[in-house]
């Protein structure tokens, strides 16, 4: 497996308002699209970012996914399943303490990834 860097930082929230709020208003940060569950907001000029997502039930948990050059390998690698994203495709998987780390791949979007931009 080759990570080849971060893709982006989910954050569980209970409210979508109140988070737009904070993220975007108290840290500054500027919304880069929004739906009815989820806020993209830039970290920065990186491509990555930070998401704020609608989590009934388990608000504050965090992900941090990292992009791999082909998701559906690698879950094969770490025993997970792949499921389909708006990038391509994702496996998550939990470190021993219940952590989740997303292994993502862009082969939907291939201009974004690090592959083709030459970030790798």
């Amino acid at each position: 497996m080759n990570i080849l860097g971060v893709d982006n930082i989910l954050v569980g929230v209970g409210d979508l308002a109140r988070a737009k709020e904070f993220y975007g208003g108290v840290l500054g940060l500027r919304e880069k699209f929004s739906t009815e569950e989820l806020a993209l907001f830039a970290i920065g000029s990186e491509t990555p970012g930070l998401l704020v997502r609608v989590r009934e039930g388990r608000p504050g948990s965090m992900r941090v996914w990292l992009e791999v050059s082909d998701a559906r390998a690698v879950a094969k690698e770490v025993g997970g399943e792949a499921f389909e994203v708006f990038t391509g495709w994702t496996v998550e998987v939990a470190d021993p303490w219940g952590n989740v780390i997303g292994l993502t791949d862009y082969t939907k979007r291939p201009s974004l990834s690090r592959l083709t931009t030459g970030e790798a």
